[in-house]
């Protein structure tokens, strides 16, 4: 591509088409408002794995000037996701980071905590080791780093092993 880059961005909205599926992403980066636009064909796909308020590092291209008008911010396309790390071609499992705040505690199937829902829906995995070693609660905020998988009834979980900056000990 002639002007490929690495957009480091935080989400602020999704932006959607006319008929309801998305078209892209409306964005902060270097502080400055911008927004990324998905191929026709893709977009959809690619936003489920993508939360409000998510830290992103996406390889996009500057879209060309539109005859429609000026835009009222920097427009991009998108091409990928740099931190994508698939597994096979069959998992959506990639590297990454959640971010938000503590909405309630997760319990593992014996009754005793092993992560936090976050206000985006989002789960952070820590195994009950992990919990007690970052003593969450209610209202904190939370930047999780590990393996992210798309839950079944939507959002994404995260194996967290870096927690607020503390990388885990051991089992997590």
């Amino acid at each position: 591509m002639k002007n490929e880059e690495t957009l480091q961005c935080k989400v602020s909205a999704f932006n959607f088409s006319p008929k309801g599926g998305v078209e892209g992403l409306l964005v902060v980066a270097d502080g400055h408002p911008a927004q990324v636009v998905f191929p026709h064909e893709t977009g959809t796909e690619v936003a489920k794995s993508i939360t409000v308020g998510q830290s992103l590092s996406l390889k996009v291209e500057t879209e060309p000037a539109s005859p429609k008008g000026e835009p009222a911010h920097a427009v991009y396309r998108f091409i990928a996701m740099t931190s994508d790390k698939k597994t096979d071609k069959n998992t959506t499992t990639h590297k990454g980071a959640i971010s938000g705040k503590v909405e309630r505690l997760n319990y593992a199937r014996h009754g005793e905590a092993n992560g936090v829902v976050l206000d985006t829906g989002d789960f952070i995995h820590l195994k009950p080791d992990g919990m007690r070693q970052i003593d969450l609660k209610v209202g904190d905020h939370v930047d999780a780093d590990g393996k992210v998988h798309p839950m079944e009834l939507g959002g994404r979980v995260v194996d967290a092993t870096i927690v607020n900056g503390i990388h885990l000990n051991g089992k997590h």
